[in-house]
C-alpha cells in the first residue's frame, strides 16, 4: 500500500460527484459550506482556516482568492509533513495536504469576468482565478472536489460569463459544479430566475443565490419561490452569506440561517469576510446549530478525520 505522502491527486481522497450530491440531499438541509481566504494569515497561525473552520462544524470548504496554477495555503507551513516528500506528492500539491488534514469535500471560487464589462472600478484578477478551460482542468489535477463560479465584488462578473463558464467547466471538469452570485460582482440582476435556468440547462449542479436578509430586498417567500423553481429542474440550492453578515453577531446569522431553511435550501453558505479569512468561528457554530441541533453539530466537531 503507498504512503498517503506519496500518492497522487488521482489516488487521495476524492468526493465522486454524485455521491457528495446525493449525500447533501439526504442531509435534508443539514449541510455547510464554509467560505475561507487560504492565502492570508490565517486567524490562529497555527492551524488552516479550513481545519478552524471544519472544527466549528462546517461540512464543506471552498477556497476564495486561490491561485490554481500557483496554489498556495497559510498556515501548511508549520505542519511538520508538508514540504518533506519530493515528486508528485502533498509537498508540491497543498490542497492534498489539506484535505488529508479536513477530511472534507474541498471546492475552490473561480471568476467568470465578463471583460466586455471593463470599468475603472473593476478589480484585477488573476489568470489562476479566472473560470477558463485551463484553470477547471488545473482544478481537476489538484484534486479539487467542486467549483463555484461566481464572483467577488467589483470583479465584472455577470450572469451571461457564468453560463458560458458552466458550459465549459461541464467539459473539463468532472465534479460539482456550483454557480451563482451572493452580491453584485459585475452588471446584471443577483437574484435572476431565468439566469437560474440557464444555468441549470447549462450542466450546474447547485445553484447559489443570495440568503434572505442578505442582499437587500431578498425576501423570504421570493427566495422561497426560486428555490422550489430551481429544485423543480432537479438542481440543489445553496444559500449565500456573503455580505460580510458573517461577522456580525450570532442571532442574526440563526435568523438568516433559519430564514433559508424554512426557504427549502439544500447547503448553507457562510462566507470569509468575518476576521481573518474566515467567517466568525462562533457564527459558523450557532448557523450549524440552527440548521441540525447540537447532536449533529458536536459530533461534526468532535469526529476524527480518520473515522
Amino acid at each position: 500500500m503507498k504512503r498517503i505522502l506519496d500518492c497522487k491527486a488521482s489516488d487521495f481522497l476524492t468526493f465522486n460527484r454524485h455521491d457528495l450530491l446525493a449525500s447533501i440531499q439526504k442531509a435534508e438541509g443539514r449541510t455547510v459550506l464554509a467560505e475561507v481566504i487560504p492565502t492570508v494569515q490565517p486567524l490562529y497561525p497555527e492551524v488552516t482556516n479550513a481545519e478552524l473552520a471544519r472544527a466549528f462544524g462546517a461540512d464543506m470548504i471552498l477556497l476564495n482568492m486561490l491561485d490554481v496554477f500557483h496554489p498556495y495555503i497559510k498556515g501548511l507551513e508549520s505542519h511538520a509533513l508538508f514540504g518533506n516528500v519530493p515528486g508528485e506528492s502533498m509537498s508540491d500539491n497543498p490542497i492534498l495536504e489539506l484535505k488529508r488534514l479536513v477530511g472534507l469535500p474541498i471546492g475552490v471560487n473561480l471568476e467568470p469576468v465578463d471583460f466586455s464589462e471593463k470599468s475603472t472600478d473593476m478589480y484585477d484578477v488573476k489568470q489562476g482565478r479566472l473560470a477558463t478551460r485551463e484553470a477547471f482542468a488545473k482544478a481537476s489535477e489538484l484534486g479539487i472536489d467542486f467549483i463555484c463560479l461566481t464572483g467577488n465584488p467589483n470583479t465584472g462578473v455577470t450572469n451571461e460569463a457564468i453560463e458560458q463558464a458552466i458550459i465549459s467547466a461541464r467539459q473539463e471538469f468532472a465534479g460539482v459544479i456550483i454557480a451563482g452570485k451572493m452580491h453584485q460582482a459585475g452588471v446584471g440582476r443577483v437574484l435572476d430566475r431565468e439566469a437560474y435556468t440557464r444555468f441549470a440547462e447549462a450542466g450546474a449542479d447547485i445553484i447559489l443565490i443570495p440568503a434572505p436578509g442578505t442582499v437587500p430586498g431578498v425576501r423570504e417567500d421570493e427566495f422561497f419561490e426560486v428555490t422550489r423553481d430551481i429544485q423543480a429542474l432537479n438542481k440543489l440550492v445553496v444559500a449565500a452569506i456573503g455580505t460580510s453578515q458573517e461577522g456580525a453577531d450570532e442571532a442574526t446569522v440563526r435568523e438568516i440561517a433559519l430564514s433559508s431553511k424554512r426557504g427549502g435550501t439544500d447547503v448553507f453558505h457562510i462566507g470569509d469576510a468575518g476576521l481573518s479569512g474566515i467567517a466568525t468561528p462562533e457564527n459558523i457554530q450557532a448557523l450549524s446549530i440552527a440548521i441540525r441541533g447540537r447532536r449533529h453539530t458536536y459530533i461534526r466537531m468532535a469526529a476524527s478525520v480518520n473515522r
